[in-house]
């Protein structure tokens, strides 16, 4: 067994997540007279909005990921170390990784983020494929295109079915994203399929799409995958998820299906109830109003796994991550410094989304709120300027580029492994792939 503990002569910060919330933490600290220590699960950070991308295959999986390891070029105080949290001990103030090593810290943030929401669904964590880390991107994708390869070789089969479970941004991208591949690119690319057979269903147990969005945003959305062919379940709850599709609403409606994409709220991962944590709505950590783990010294709680008593939560987004990192990162400096600090204020910069080429909802602080390409301009402007490297930038232009500049023309797809067709053979059971918490 292994004991970190920075250089053991200055203040050791410990920030366990390396997404939105993580980083800020630790870029917040370059300057300080502290030794950072990040440490993920993944060698890499995750651009969770574009993860769509990757699923429909516009995107490669580099385009949406960056190094972590990278932040020490400009970071010398800090170093990377790779693990899942087995154990924290208040007391001793350490942290125990699944490998054995231990972590002894002055000052613990916790940024994992959150993973899938399953609400006890019958069958959901078995069948159900979530859609928040790049290894569930990748097992979507291979198993849309699979799922197209053994229709095109069955001359018999009647129809192909993805199911999307959720109204939110995520659900809506990806229907729309999935719309638009079964009308632009199956008929060219598959030419064994009639395209009406294959259908794109989006299930939302409330009666309205993306909900933090003003009502005309919301309508603008409805119409625009109604003007795409996305059957639209809405007010509509799933009662079961099966190995070939969904049980849904009142009357238990079958709704055959080869994938069902999980998109319908987020929960903190199981390991948190062993940390020794409060845990609030969502099981998500609970913090007072400096981000600070309530009844604990020294530790704190950023982003999408953090959630404060009393107050309306804010939205699982990167800007709330971001900016509460921060301000914990300034937060821990100042209090070496002895210097007062304030309670954490959000500053609400506005939310995006999109439905499809040339077609989004914007409503971000300071502008009119816009639809349609005006909005999908802004969308494209701010994914592209928010991914971690240049190079992820570049290459995410130009695969979007090749996409939307060549509409019409071009029909290329970035896919994997597809597994190759077995006709007349049983239908096997899908499961979810190994990753149960969300690249934070």
């Amino acid at each position: 067994m292994t004991d970190l503990h920075g250089t053991g002569t200055r203040p050791h910060v410990v920030v366990l997540g390396g997404g939105f919330g993580g980083l800020a933490a630790v870029r917040a600290l370059r300057k300080e007279d502290v030794d950072v220590t990040l440490v993920d699960r993944h060698p890499y950070n995750t651009f969770q909005p574009l993860l769509y991308q990757v699923a429909t295959a516009t995107l490669n999986p580099g385009d949406v990921t960056w190094f972590l390891r990278s932040a020490r070029s400009k970071q010398e105080n800090m170093r990377f170390v790779q693990g899942d949290c087995a154990e924290v001990d208040h007391d001793a103030r350490t942290l125990r990784l699944s490998g054995g090593e231990v972590l002894t810290f002055d000052h613990l943030v916790i940024a994992t983020g959150v993973a899938a929401n399953f609400f006890g669904t019958p069958g959901a964590e078995q069948f159900a494929m979530p859609l928040y880390t790049r290894n569930q991107a990748l097992a979507v994708r291979d198993a849309v295109f699979s799922g197209l390869e053994a229709a095109a070789a069955d001359p018999h089969r009647d129809s192909i079915r993805v199911v999307v479970v959720g109204g939110g941004p995520t659900g809506v991208e990806t229907a729309g994203a999935l719309a638009e591949m079964r009308n632009k690119d199956v008929p060219v690319l598959y030419p064994e399929l009639d395209s009406k057979k294959v259908h794109v269903t989006l299930v939302e147990m409330s009666p309205e799409l993306l909900a933090p969005f003003t009502p005309g945003s919301r309508d603008y959305a409805l119409e625009s995958l109604r003007r795409r062919g996305v059957d639209l379940r809405l007010s509509t709850k799933v009662n079961e998820v099966r190995s070939d599709g969904v049980v849904v609403g009142d009357a238990d409606e079958f709704l055959p299906a080869g994938v069902v994409i999980w998109a319908s709220g987020v929960t903190a991962p199981d390991a948190v109830s062993t940390w020794g944590v409060p845990q609030g709505r969502g099981h998500r950590i609970m913090v007072d109003d400096r981000q600070r783990v309530q009844g604990l010294d020294a530790i704190y709680a950023v982003g999408d796994i953090s959630v404060a008593d009393g107050d309306a939560a804010l939205p699982q987004l990167a800007q709330p991550a971001i900016q509460q990192g921060k301000f914990v990162g300034r937060l821990i400096a100042a209090g070496l410094r002895g210097e007062p600090t304030e309670p954490f204020t959000y500053s609400d910069k506005g939310i995006l989304a999109t439905i499809g080429r040339a077609s989004a909802v914007a409503e971000v602080t300071g502008i009119p709120r816009l639809q349609g390409f005006p909005a999908w301009m802004v969308w494209n402007g701010v994914h592209i300027v928010t991914l971690l490297g240049n190079r992820n930038r570049v290459a995410a232009m130009v695969n979007l580029g090749a996409k939307y500049l060549a509409w019409g023309r071009s029909h290329n797809a970035i896919v994997g492994d597809t597994k190759p067709p077995q006709l007349h053979a049983a239908t096997p059971e899908r499961t979810r792939p190994e990753t149960t918490e969300a690249d934070a």
